[in-house]
């Protein structure tokens, strides 16, 4: 494993769409080792493919809860109800903004094994399915927030 480096703002890969996985290979899944490496060592939440420079739909979560999420292909199917709280973003070093998310959602995707799952997500589980997906699409949380950017030297959360 390995920690790689996450592209910031303004660097073009982060603003194109991700293709879909096809199939498992070692690539992919050294691929989602280095990302859950790369997440943990700046202190993120969730990070996705393009982040590292790879325009693949893969997307890792740890929210704390007790487990680590691989969504691969990922499609939002359900949202429910909204919250509205301070984000972040590892691409966006050194700032946060007030953004507003589904309470719940619901995610279909591919795990690590490439079997077919749903994953129904609340509060920050459900922003960070959100803020991730985004990702793949080329979008930034920054276009969502409410007011300006402000300059943040506390942990965020991504």
């Amino acid at each position: 494993m390995a920690v790689r480096t996450i592209r910031v703002i303004g660097d073009e890969i982060l603003y194109k769409e991700c293709k879909p996985v096809k199939e498992m290979t070692q690539r992919v899944e050294e691929l989602i080792e280095d990302m859950f490496e790369t997440m943990y060592e700046n202190n993120g939440v969730g990070l996705a493919a393009p982040q590292v420079g790879i325009l693949k739909q893969i997307v890792v979560i740890d929210v704390d809860d007790g487990n680590q999420y691989v969504l691969i292909n990922p499609e939002i199917i359900e949202e429910e109800g909204s919250q509205t709280g301070q984000e972040g973003c590892l691409s966006v070093p050194g700032k946060a903004g007030i953004v507003t998310r589904p309470q719940k959602v619901k995610v279909k995707a591919l795990d690590e094994n490439m079997e077919e799952f749903v994953l129904e997500g609340e509060d920050l589980l459900a922003r960070a399915i959100c803020h991730e997906c985004a990702h793949l699409h080329g979008q930034l949380y920054v276009s969502l927030v409410e007011g300006e950017l402000m300059d943040t030297t506390e942990e965020v959360e991504e």
